[in-house]
Formats: C-alpha cells, structure tokens, sequence
C-alpha cells in the first residue's frame, strides 16, 4: 500500500514564514498606534501586503493537505480538513498527467489525477511523500489513461 502525505518539513517551514510576517504584522500596527515614525501611506500598503501574503500561505497549507493511499486496485483520498474521504477504483480514473517543470537546477513533478465524479487531486514531489512510488503505480496500473503533455 502506498501512502502519499504532506511533508512534516514543508509544513515546518512554511508556519515559520507564517509565524514571521504574523509578527511582522503586529510590529508595523503596533509601531502604528504607538510612535507612527513613518508615513500613514506605509503603514497602509505594508499591512495590506503582509495580509494578503499570510493569507495566500494559509490557503495553499490548507488546500495541500492530503492523504492519499494507493494499492490493491484502489485510490484513497482523504481531505481532513473538509472532512472528504472517498475511494475510487482504478477504473473510476478517467484521466492523470505528470507535468515536469525545471526551475533553478531542481526538478517540479506534479501528478494531476481526475475521477469519474469531477474530483480531481494533485500531488506534487515537493511537498508530499511517496510521489514516485504513486508515479510507478499509475504507470504500472493505468498507463492508457496518461495525458501525454
């Protein structure tokens, strides 16, 4: 059985970014309503930044938080936090795609998997784990049905 979860490390760093621009934020609000050593037109344009940034951070954490089991002529996919869990047999695949992207000498995999429903799931090398064992399965199991890009 393959098990495809979030990396701890990914998710490490990306709350202590999150952790940063937080207590960034409170500095420029607090610096705000204490001193105002700078202008009111940078105070507006820097909270709203680092709003903006934090919330982007959030809302990828949360949306690449997955889990997803592979075995036994059988996909599983859980989305803890939307409380989704479903299981599809390898026929219900309608279609799945790796994209390749080299970017600053690394390489970006990502296999995109759709169901007969209009799920469909990404998963990338990145930042879950087990990715090319999940890759030689649906190679393995599924070849038909690859996209070529």
């Amino acid at each position: 059985m393959i098990q495809c979860k979030p990396k701890r490390a990914t998710y490490i760093s990306l709350s202590a970014i999150v952790v940063i621009l937080i207590s960034g934020l409170s500095y420029i609000l607090n610096d705000f309503s204490t001193s105002r050593s700078y202008g009111l037109f940078f105070y507006l344009i820097s909270a709203a930044l680092l709003t903006v940034v934090i919330l982007l951070i959030l809302v990828k954490m949360m949306a690449g938080y997955r889990f997803i089991n592979a075995g036994k002529e059988k996909i599983e996919v859980k989305l803890p936090l939307k409380g989704f869990k479903k299981q599809y047999d390898l026929n219900q695949v309608l279609a799945w795609q790796e994209e390749i992207v080299i970017t600053n000498k690394k390489e970006f995999r990502q296999i995109t998997i759709a169901f007969e429903d209009k799920t469909s799931i990404s998963l990338s090398n990145h930042e879950h784990t087990s990715y090319q064992e999940l890759y030689k399965y649906l190679m393995k199991k599924v070849p038909k049905k690859k996209v070529k890009a």
